[in-house]
């Protein structure tokens, strides 16, 4: 057999072969979105329980938390001293995180974003904020995990503490 017939052998099993791993491989946009919708109620169930391992096993190694009037936090252990106090508090409170009807998302790859609306009540029901929320994140090993989260209130921010006066 000639050369090129051994070039056209490989390329008759290889192409076919190449052309169904990418197609095997290509997701379904919808479904991709569903499941990074499906993090988020994890992420909300989680937070309302109290569970900070499943909250933090939400987030890349190195994520960054961008929370409203407050610095950025980064890389999963400083996410979680941040969850730990934070969740802590809503629950002495009885402070319930709920997310909104209005959700948003697109993927691209491994990559993907969402966006939407939440609210917080406390123990009694009554409405203490709303707001809205994006996150982008990556997939590894099949599982979405958040590279950059953000939230912020749609309430007017809280006032300024007065002034000291000045000594004299």
């Amino acid at each position: 057999m000639s050369a090129i017939g051994k070039v056209v052998q490989v390329l008759c099993v290889i192409v076919p072969l190449a052309s169904f791993g990418v197609a095997a491989s290509a997701a379904d946009p919808a479904a991709e979105v569903a499941a990074l919708h499906a993090v988020d109620q994890t992420w909300a169930k989680a937070y309302n329980s109290g569970d900070v391992d499943t909250v933090v096993s939400l987030y890349d190694e190195h994520a960054l938390l961008l929370p409203p009037g407050a610095p950025g936090v980064s890389g999963r252990a400083a996410i979680r001293a941040f969850f730990a106090k934070d969740m802590a508090e809503s629950a002495k409170d009885g402070i319930a995180f709920a997310l909104g009807s209005k959700l948003d998302g697109g993927v691209s790859g491994n990559m993907g974003w969402v966006s939407g609306t939440y609210v917080v009540k406390d123990k009694s029901g009554r409405v203490l904020d709303t707001g809205k929320y994006l996150s982008v994140s990556m997939k590894k090993g099949g599982k979405w995990l958040y590279l950059r989260d953000t939230w912020n209130s749609d309430g007017p921010p809280a006032p300024a503490e007065p002034a000291a006066p000045a000594k004299k």
